[in-house]
């Protein structure tokens, strides 16, 4: 009888029906696409910072303004020399977040007399190092990756894998004009153990001081300052989860967690953790978050999930209105019907189970086809904000399910409650007039 009764109304009313199912959708579609970029917001997010440079710089221990940062010592429990190892600047890749580390760069700098006489400093790095790891991986590392914003005008970036290239340098606009300097010409550089003739390969605009300085292969600055197989710092770029007040107290003592929350941190991409990690697989460096990046990496990632939800709980209560006014204004077409039933003996339970299980029926419909509505929004999302997919996480199927029935229920107490109060005879009696 119930089943004859649905069936019935879901024929009949149709129209009205497929209204409060596109309703649903509607809000079901909005709330999957949005919960599913905002569990997969963070590392699109981290991702698209780490093209604006690095958040972690790696220094020689004395060198560093935070040598207690992590209270770690040499072995003789002495200070390390004011240098690290260039050998061990690929030990990088093998820490526990190795596919964290997106690219990293050594640097050594020194400031050159040029040829009018005036000095300038040049930065000596990896442009697109070529690297073996202990691990028997492959990688190729250096500022072309880390700078990618930086606009080359005239020349190219230098390629490390082409003859020539440890003789070739970079110089930045500023230098360039005051110099008079173009790609191909030659130039000399006056260090402190002699002179080199090199060749400028590009000229850079960064937009910053970068613009008044040389960059040079490793291999050049080292022999200018007799310096061979040393750096003063490397540059990490890393994607990193926001910090949380774990990650806070285990970046100002990690000895101080339980061995439950050490184990929690130290699995987890916190920018302490990968510091942390770091500085076990480099001997006597410390390895510190650059702040401003990873500040503003976290607040953009705040700020962009609560945008996510308000527009998600907006969706979901304009769906809930729009199920309200459908919902009730089927009730009031079919008064008569109701008060039929209510004058035959039906009780209220039973006409509400019938008439909940009608509109359930109908937000499950609902809800499936919003469910892959939402998934296509997603992907549109994904693919015009951050040029990826959005990956579809199982765990949103419960979340929109149970949001939707809350909004669905929600929605039609108004309209239940106007079936409660209905009275047979009025409905009835107003319909024989």
């Amino acid at each position: 009888m119930l089943f004859r009764m649905i069936k019935g109304v879901l024929i009949r009313q149709w129209s009205k029906m497929l209204l409060i199912a596109f309703t649903i959708a509607l809000g079901a579609s909005l709330a999957t696409s949005m919960i599913n970029v905002m569990l997969d917001v963070g590392d699109k997010v981290s991702q698209e910072l780490k093209t604006y440079g690095a958040n972690i710089v790696v220094k020689p221990r004395d060198a560093s303004l935070m040598a207690d940062l992590y209270d770690v010592e040499d072995e003789n429990g002495t200070l390390s020399a004011a240098y690290l190892p260039e050998e061990e600047v690929g030990r990088i890749k093998t820490i526990f977040w190795t596919y964290n580390i997106v690219d990293f760069a050594p640097f050594l700098d020194t400031t050159v007399t040029l040829p009018s006489g005036a000095t300038a400093t040049v930065q000596g790095t990896w442009f697109n190092h070529h690297l073996d790891l202990p691990t028997g991986e492959s990688v190729d590392a250096g500022v072309a990756g880390m700078r990618s914003w930086w606009d080359v005008t005239d020349g190219a970036w230098i390629d490390e894998q082409t003859p020539g290239a440890e003789n070739s340098v970079m110089v930045g606009t500023e230098l360039a004009t005051r110099e008079n300097l173009k790609a191909g010409d030659m130039l000399k550089l006056s260090g402190t153990t002699g002179d080199r003739e090199v060749t400028v390969a590009g000229i850079y605009d960064a937009g910053g001081d970068e613009d008044s300085q040389i960059y040079a292969p490793l291999g050049l600055v080292q022999a200018l300052t007799g310096r061979e197989g040393k750096v003063a710092s490397i540059e990490v770029s890393a994607l990193t989860t926001p910090d949380n007040d774990l990650a806070r107290r285990a970046a100002q003592n990690p000895k101080s967690l339980s061995q439950r929350d050490y184990d929690t941190w130290y699995c987890t991409a916190y920018v302490s953790a990968i510091c942390y990690q770091i500085t076990e697989v480099i001997p006597g460096s410390v390895a510190s978050a650059v702040r401003q990046v990873a500040d503003s990496e976290g607040a953009i990632l705040d700020k962009t999930q609560l945008l996510m939800i308000l527009i998600t709980v907006l969706s979901l209560i304009g769906s809930a209105l729009g199920i309200s006014n459908l919902v009730t204004a089927s009730v009031m077409e079919r008064s008569q019907e109701i008060g039929l039933l209510k004058a035959i003996g039906a009780h209220d339970r039973a006409i509400t189970g019938a008439f909940m299980a009608e509109i359930l029926i109908t937000a499950l419909v609902g809800g499936v086809a919003g469910y892959f509505m939402g998934f296509g929004f997603a992907q549109l999302i994904g693919q015009g904000v951050f040029s990826s997919a959005i990956e579809m996480k199982p765990l949103v199927i419960p979340i929109v399910a149970v949001l939707i029935a809350l909004v669905t229920i929600a929605g039609s107490m108004p309209a239940i409650r106007m079936v409660l109060r209905l009275d047979p005879a009025e409905v009835l009696h107003g319909s024989k007039a």
